[in-house]
């Protein structure tokens, strides 16, 4: 059994890509995970500046399991940075639209929502394949 360390808020994980490339991503508030643009040869190369390719929610087993390598805490530099982005919602049954930030659901707009990530916890092997660049998780695709 492995020792499971506690994630926390700008812990940045290393994430080990089939070309034997690493990616990187940054532990959000409300689950959310911030996958930066960098990749590199180097596990130890982590990115500098705060760029992200996008964020989404994630499952904290995978932070946990081993599969993903901890590097180190960058701490926010301050609370409001902390929260990911704002993410849309479709509810079907409803045809309502909503914009989901900070733990809440606003209603909001079919326009207002069309430019945002879609509200979803994803497992590793889901955002290991947005990185290499597989294109069926846009929305135009489902």
């Amino acid at each position: 059994m492995k020792n499971k360390r506690r994630v926390k808020i700008g812990d940045v994980y290393a994430i080990p890509l089939p070309n034997e490339t690493y990616a990187y991503g940054r532990v959000f508030k409300d689950a959310g995970i911030g996958i930066y643009k960098k990749i590199s040869k180097n596990i130890e190369d982590i990115p500098m500046e705060e760029e992200y390719l996008f964020n989404v929610g994630i499952y904290k087993d995978i932070l946990q399991n081993g599969e993903w390598i901890f590097i180190i805490n960058k701490k926010f530099e301050n609370e409001e940075d902390s929260w990911p982005p704002k993410m849309s919602n479709y509810d079907m049954i409803s045809g309502r639209y909503y914009i989901y930030y900070k733990g809440e659901f606003q209603l909001s707009t079919k326009e207002e929502c069309k430019d945002l990530e879609i509200a979803a916890i994803w497992d590793s092997h889901h955002i290991i394949e947005r990185i290499m660049g597989s294109n069926k998780w846009n929305k135009e695709n489902y």
